[in-house]
């Protein structure tokens, strides 16, 4: 096994995450199987009971576990699925080892932060690289050298460089390189915070600088100068347009011939799929607007959304922009039409708690009354039908339990749900398969009758209300035993809700369908003769992811 160890100085929000999953997309381009894990220094088991104002968006994986953004950036570079296994954290870290100490497995012993604490996490790493069947595994630590929080991570690094061979064990240090007032690179943060590494008895193999603009030639000297690192492995990552287009600058700076040569790795491989992808996404000649109606104005926790749109956008040659409309606005307005006479389409996604809520309502019958395609995820979903029930089926007081403990209760607890006491991992969490009705926008979409998708809720449509409903035209076209899972109304251009989040499937080369079907009746509705909803792109079927 050959690990690739990530770390970051100097300040956070650099792009480790981005650098992690581009530098496992060139390996991947190189033609060897690649899993990541990403280390998260926060005491929380994971990110399920975060706040999206603190934390952004909470990215659900195939097992249900309730994880960082960044995992959903390596399932969408590399093209794989991780598990909650793939995010450790010290809650689940010290957690696992408070238990072993209860059990008695350390009988006799002092437990402490080395070995034990240490012990645990290379155990950890160790395990899931192995059980993936990966060549190389990725291991991002989070935070930056120097945080308290993180000191047991990177000693369990230095202590994995000792016991793997040189060439088994390749560590990458992202660092900042600021411009001063006088337009010069400066490189003391970079050497401040190898310098912090070198402490802990870390040394870098690769420094990954980010720039505002391209690491001239005397800046990289002098990196590799006071680091040692080698001028080669001295990587500029200035800033880009498009987080799709870092692998390839990447490849330009040199990184794959790097890697290849510490890790003494031939390459098997040499894609270019990735390539001709973005070479798409740059091609993309079409322009659309979406609006998404947002309850909580931060737009990293609606990131998978954003970028599922743009993978959609890349298979009909689409530029999709996006118009954010904060739900409490639409709640206080009487015309709606200042919002949405310019935008081509109207999406809602997922979200908890009352506030915004009417203003998101009311979106979704402009939506539906003036025959804009609308697209709603989770809580998009459960507002479309409370919407649909209270202004065509003629329940005014449609609500859900979420919101009110007084009216009709379109939407009500799942009944696992209504017992429930503990907050963190306890909602349906996780893939689980659907069955799509024929002769439905859903099925036409899919190209299948059974499919499965990520779920994140508590909350279901009330099974009671189902048949009248339907009776009045909307279409519940998937299910899981009694549950609703997707909703169509047939009668307008594309209105779709899916009680699953589809964002977390999609992928740059493979889009999701309902995301496809929602940006291709955009372009139908402004140019007719853009081409029909296909269930099929150029490379597989839909389904397949």
């Amino acid at each position: 096994m050959k690990y690739v160890v990530v770390t970051g100085g100097v300040m956070s929000g650099l792009g480790k995450g981005i650098t992690a999953a581009s530098t496992g997309r060139i390996l991947k381009n190189k033609g060897y199987k690649v899993t990541a894990i990403k280390i998260d220094p926060y005491i929380n088991i994971d990110a399920g009971t975060m706040s999206p104002f603190q934390h952004g968006e909470v990215y659900v994986l195939k097992d249900g576990g309730e994880a960082d953004i960044d995992l959903g950036h390596y399932e969408r570079f590399m093209d794989i699925n991780l598990t909650s296994e793939h995010n450790i954290t010290t809650g689940k870290i010290y957690k696992t080892v408070i238990e072993k100490e209860r059990r008695g497995d350390y009988l006799g012993k002092t437990v402490q932060i080395i070995p034990h604490i240490t012990n645990e996490i290379k155990e950890r790493i160790r395990h899931i690289a192995k059980k993936s069947g990966a060549d190389i595994c990725l291991v991002e630590v989070g935070g930056t050298v120097g945080d308290i929080e993180s000191m047991p991570f990177l000693e369990a690094v230095r202590q994995m460089r000792a016991e793997e061979a040189e060439e088994d064990l390749t560590l990458i240090h992202v660092t900042l390189v600021p411009i001063d007032t006088m337009d010069e690179q400066k490189t003391k943060p970079t050497q401040h915070s190898v310098k912090e590494l070198r402490e802990l008895g870390i040394q870098p193999d690769i420094i990954v600088a980010r720039c505002k603009k391209p690491l001239a030639r005397s800046t990289k000297q002098k990196i590799a100068l006071f680091t040692d690192v080698r001028e080669e492995a001295v990587i500029s990552c200035h800033d880009s347009d498009d987080i799709y287009k870092v692998p390839i600058q990447l490849e330009h700076e040199g990184m794959p011939n790097v890697l290849m040569r510490h890790m003494n790795l031939p390459p098997l491989d040499d894609s270019k799929s990735w390539n001709e992808m973005v070479g798409r996404l740059v091609a993309a000649d079409k322009s659309l607007t979406v609006a998404i109606l947002s309850k909580y104005g931060i737009e990293d926790v609606y990131l998978s959304v954003k970028e599922a749109l743009k993978h959609a956008g890349i298979a009909t040659g689409a530029k999709i922009k996006i118009k954010w409309v904060e739900s409490e606005e639409l709640e206080k307005a009487d015309d709606l039409s200042k919002f949405f006479t310019d935008v081509d389409g109207i999406l809602v996604p997922g979200g908890f708690g009352t506030r915004g809520i009417e203003g998101n309502i009311k979106g979704i019958q402009y939506a539906r009354e003036h025959n804009i395609p609308y697209l709603g995820l989770c809580l998009g979903f459960q507002l479309a039908t409370i919407e649909f029930t209270r202004n065509v089926v003629g329940y005014k007081d449609a609500t859900s339990s979420e919101f009110s403990t007084t009216g009709t209760h379109v939407i009500d607890f799942l009944p696992e749900q209504k017992d429930v006491k503990n907050m963190g991992g306890t909602m349906r969490l996780g893939e689980h398969k659907l069955w799509i009705k024929d002769n439905t926008l859903a099925h036409r979409l899919y190209g299948a009758t059974k499919i499965s998708e990520r779920h994140r809720h508590r909350y279901e449509v009330n099974p009671d209300l189902i048949d009248e409903i339907e009776s009045h035209g909307l279409v519940y076209s998937a299910k899981n035993d009694n549950r609703m899972e997707i909703l169509e109304l047939p009668s307008h251009r594309f209105f779709m809700g899916t009680q699953f989040h589809p964002e977390f499937k999609s992928r740059p080369e493979r889009p999701s369908p309902p995301f496809l079907g929602f940006v291709q009746a955009m372009l139908d509705a402004k140019k007719p003769e853009a081409g029909k909803i296909v269930a099929r792109n150029s490379r597989e079927p839909l389904t397949s992811n």
